[in-house]
């Protein structure tokens, strides 16, 4: 065998005993969340600068 390969053989027929209650939720802890900033600049001079990000 090559660098990088395996043998098929050893992949067929696997089992895994897993405790569903012991098991990690990936999305139990999912929070949407709130993001706040604050900035010295106006709304007016925020627009400008975003006017100026997109003509580059």
């Amino acid at each position: 065998m090559g660098f990088g390969s395996y043998d098929e053989s050893e992949q067929k027929d696997q089992s895994v005993e897993a405790d569903e209650d012991e098991a990690v939720n990936v999305h139990e802890d999912h929070d949407t969340g709130d993001v706040e900033f604050q900035s010295d600049k106006d709304t007016e001079e925020l627009v400008d600068q975003l006017q100026h990000m997109k003509e580059d």
